[in-house]
């Protein structure tokens, strides 16, 4: 599957990371707390978001006969 379309590509991965890096975390505990905490703050209403986003990705990967589409996105 492309990268493109993979929810934990281009949601999870990101979000968490951006979570977890506000500032560096100093011990693979406080790494872990952060990775926990970061996960529990996704919300239904992001969650949500996440399924419509999905939707569109995969018609316009089909509008593009599975060809690149990411820049096609708003």
């Amino acid at each position: 599957m492309s990268p493109d379309l993979t929810p934990l590509d281009f949601f999870l991965w990101g979000y968490v990371k951006k979570k977890v890096f506000c500032t560096v975390p100093t011990t693979k505990e406080e790494m872990k707390e952060r990775i926990r905490a970061a996960c529990a703050s996704i919300t239904p209403d992001m969650l949500l978001s996440v399924r419509r986003s999905f939707t569109e990705r995969l018609l316009k990967c089909l509008e593009v006969h599975g060809m690149l589409f990411e820049h096609l996105l708003k």
